[in-house]
């Protein structure tokens, strides 16, 4: 049997998220729906094509993962089905789905036929992408719904920039633990040796990169490589974000220590 993910910015105190599940109980009844998360902060569409970039190739082969983080709902945007070679991604074309999307097929979403009617212009996850998840998760094939297209809408991660002192990345992502995740790669780092290795983050100058959160006592900012394989400043038992009033674009410097 299929299953399937939902991935919002809808939070869990508003009803949205349940009455999704709702549509889905009543399209697909018995089909598992797992929640990846509805804590992506509100409108923010890179957070969220970053956390199903990270999440989808931990579920099974032909999972369908909806997303939706639609800040144009409403509007003449997209809505669409991405094929990739393990996964059913279906949300709106802003970029949300792009980062996890290594697509051998792209379907525009125009058959009305598999939406609730009336759709609303306001809640298009319980009027589109809830019940045409319910149609894959049932074997309804992609085409089905609506024409194939040959673009879709990209976001890219900035990537990391050389400096005369190094690297110069940047933050792209904030957790709800405040630790700060930057778009400087595990394999970047490897051009420095981990010993002599100097980190700058908001005024802040941390030294090496430790192995674990623990590695500092309470209340130290860290560096480590996080689950994504990506370079995090963290503050252990604390938020990193509020000590050192860092958020989401600000930059970060990786070099030689003296």
């Amino acid at each position: 049997m299929a299953l399937i993910t939902l991935t919002t910015d809808f939070g869990t105190v508003d009803p949205w998220v349940g009455i999704m599940k709702g549509v889905i109980a009543e399209r697909a009844p018995g089909v598992p729906v797992i929640d990846i998360t509805h804590g992506i902060p509100p409108q923010d569409v890179l957070a969220g094509a970053l956390v199903l970039r990270h999440a989808v190739p931990y579920f099974p082969s032909g999972a369908v993962h909806v997303a939706v983080v639609d800040p144009g709902v409403g509007t003449s945007r997209r809505a669409l089905c991405v094929v990739t070679d393990r996964a059913l991604l279906v949300g709106p074309d802003n970029g949300l789905l792009s980062l996890a999307a290594d697509a051998r097929r792209v379907v525009e979403l125009t058959e009305e036929r598999f939406f609730l009617s009336p759709r609303s212009a306001t809640f298009h996850g319980r009027d589109v992408f809830a019940p045409v998840a319910a149609a894959l998760a049932t074997g309804t094939d992609p085409g089905a719904l609506g024409r194939t297209v040959s673009d879709m809408e990209r976001l890219s991660v900035p990537a990391p920039a050389s400096r005369p002192e190094g690297l110069r990345g940047q933050v792209i992502y904030v957790d709800r633990f405040g630790n700060l995740t930057t778009n400087i790669t595990d394999d970047a780092l490897a051009a420095f040796p981990r010993s002599h290795l100097s980190i700058t983050i908001a005024g802040a100058r941390l030294c090496g990169v430790a192995v674990s959160y623990g590695a500092v006592s309470r209340g130290q900012a860290v560096a480590v490589v996080n689950s994504w394989g990506l370079l995090e400043i963290a503050v252990r038992d604390g938020s990193a974000s509020a000590v050192l009033g860092a958020r989401v674009g600000d930059p970060v410097t990786v070099g030689r220590s003296e």
